[in-house]
């Protein structure tokens, strides 16, 4: 895998979302942020996700999703359950995935992060496939860009999400990395 110089990864599907901006002058990108997400909760199949990334989801096509109604998100990678990669927007660019977040005393986490959201939940296991997507992703983006820190979405907003959750294997995803695959100085999760 690799991410060319536009901030795209090369050989996946790219499906572009409306939510984005750019990103702020002279803000490097330092944070990897680690997401789950289904819609709805704990159903994996459909494409509600990617509907909801690109404004599409209709919220009458279930009752989960009258709440996401006026919700405009999105995040830079989305790897589904059976390891596809897809990206919405260019890692150069600001995704919204963090929300109200702060890392380190650094407040407004989209600025500064990349997000990868796993299709998945808080309630079961990720599939093996999807940790070697990550680790295989994750070693690009350390090659790209000046990554110090990996975190989940619960360690930047801790009192509003729990993501990636108690199923995601913070010493899997660590083991994955050799010493050449990843800098002495990145922090990596818990």
């Amino acid at each position: 895998m690799e991410i060319n110089t536009a901030g795209y990864l090369e050989n996946v599907r790219f499906i572009p979302s409306p939510n984005y901006d750019e990103r702020p002058p002279g803000c490097d990108i330092s944070l990897l942020v680690i997401h789950n997400i289904s819609l709805p909760p704990n159903k994996f199949d459909g494409n509600s996700v990617i509907e909801l990334f690109t404004n599409q989801l209709d919220p009458q096509a279930h009752p989960y999703f009258e709440s996401l109604r006026d919700l405009r998100v999105s995040s830079h990678f989305f790897i589904r359950r059976d390891g596809e990669i897809i990206q919405f927007v260019p890692c150069m660019l600001r995704a919204w995935h963090a929300g109200v977040s702060n890392w380190q005393g650094k407040e407004r986490c989209n600025d500064f992060s990349i997000g990868i959201e796993l299709e998945g939940s808080d309630a079961l296991p990720f599939e093996p496939i999807q940790y070697d997507q990550l680790i295989a992703l994750t070693i690009s983006l350390l090659k790209a860009y000046p990554i110090t820190d990996i975190a989940g979405h619960a360690d930047i907003a801790p009192t509003r999400k729990t993501d990636p959750g108690p199923y995601f294997d913070w010493g899997r995803y660590h083991r994955g990395f050799s010493s050449d695959d990843i800098h002495q100085h990145v922090q990596v999760g818990r």
